[in-house]
């Protein structure tokens, strides 16, 4: 078998080559790849944000066969598309290709290619995983009703509570009102503003102090493709928002993002109101999982009906560079999954990073 590899900036792609990736995106259905983080509109995005985007593309024995889209930076540095702030990640291939990770590597000039959000069908990838972590989902293949009638059984003090302080919100703010997808960029920047006081209150790096990172938000808010379309949510009372949430989505997947609230509200647990409102919303408009991403949260907890799993890694070809990396990066994972497998330091980095919240509000 042959295998030709030529490397493009996003731009660069075709009309053909959008087609043939909308194409390997939709089969097999249900797939990772229909996340709408996998898309090409989504890498096309950053690409406009990032000019070290690239995309890799894939020929086998004259035939197209797929596509892999990252970043390179100095030293043939690697990162996976929107390394970051980006749920999914790796290649979007036909079922049957057979491709050769160091030969894509090299063909990328690469010496290191770095992923944290790989889904478990990514075969190509798998066995260079460091590290696997629970993404809670939502089944809604059954519709809003029967995922209500599951939620009940299973957690229906969670679900009582929240009709509880949306029926609250009404009597003492004012006319409670959802809207799915909101088209006020105010709003937006009032979410950005919510969100970044979070971060900072947390003692967490905010990324919207990076710029590419509010640019590429502002440009998926604009953006409707069918995969890849910024849906920004909003909870209003009366006529004050109380609550909102920017994700992704493509025809059958929902992608949260970057979801808060006015901390003033938080005693109405207005987050948890609008997770409700938006996942009824997102199974009429077709969706059929609805994702939360990595990340340990008793409202994923709360709210989900399964879990994926999602790995992080690292793809090394022999040679300087990848030594580099190593030294550059190993020592700080090892130190994160020491934390994160040891309960006690992880309580205790929680506390340093709100006591440096503190700090930096003073």
């Amino acid at each position: 078998m042959t295998t030709r590899i030529h490397v493009v900036h996003p731009r660069e792609m075709t009309s053909a080559d959008l087609g043939l990736w909308r194409e390997l995106q939709s089969a097999p259905p249900g797939a990772a790849t229909t996340n709408p983080f996998m898309s090409a509109p989504f890498t096309q995005a950053v690409g406009r944000a990032r000019p070290d985007t690239q995309v890799a593309i894939v020929d086998q024995d004259g035939e197209r066969v797929g596509y892999f889209p990252f970043q390179r930076g100095r030293w043939g540095h690697g990162r996976a598309v929107g390394l970051g702030v980006s749920d999914c990640q790796g290649a979007v291939v036909r079922p049957e290709a057979r491709l050769d990770p160091q030969h894509l590597m090299r063909a990328c000039s690469l010496s290191a290619w770095e992923f944290n959000h790989l889904e478990s069908g990514q075969e190509l990838f798998l066995p260079y995983t460091t590290g696997r972590f629970a993404s809670p989902v939502i089944d809604l293949t059954s519709g809003f009703g029967q995922y209500e009638v599951q939620l009940r059984a299973r957690s229906r003090g969670f679900l009582k509570a929240a009709r509880a302080q949306e029926r609250r919100m009404d009597r003492r703010l004012g006319p409670v009102r959802f809207v799915y997808e909101e088209r006020d960029p105010a709003v937006l920047d009032t979410l950005i503003a919510w969100k970044s006081a979070h971060y900072r209150r947390t003692g967490r790096r905010d990324p919207f102090t990076r710029p590419w990172i509010t640019d590429l938000v502002r440009q998926l808010f604009a953006m409707a493709h069918p995969e890849c379309s910024g849906v920004l949510s909003v909870l209003y009372a009366g006529e004050r928002p109380v609550a909102a949430h920017f994700g992704l989505r493509s025809r059958t997947v929902f992608s949260c993002w970057f979801p808060s609230y006015d901390r003033a509200l938080a005693a109405y647990s207005p987050g948890r109101v609008l997770y409700l409102r938006m996942i009824e919303a997102s199974a009429a408009s077709g969706i059929r999982l609805f994702d939360f991403g990595r990340g340990d949260a008793a409202y994923k907890n709360a709210f989900k009906t399964a879990d994926l799993s999602v790995h992080e890694g690292v793809v090394r070809t022999p040679g300087p560079g990848a030594a580099l990396h190593w030294l550059r990066r190993e020592p700080v994972r090892a130190a994160h999954r020491l934390v994160r497998s040891q309960p006690a330091l992880k309580d205790a980095a929680v506390r340093t990073l709100a006591a440096v919240g503190t700090l930096r509000r003073h």
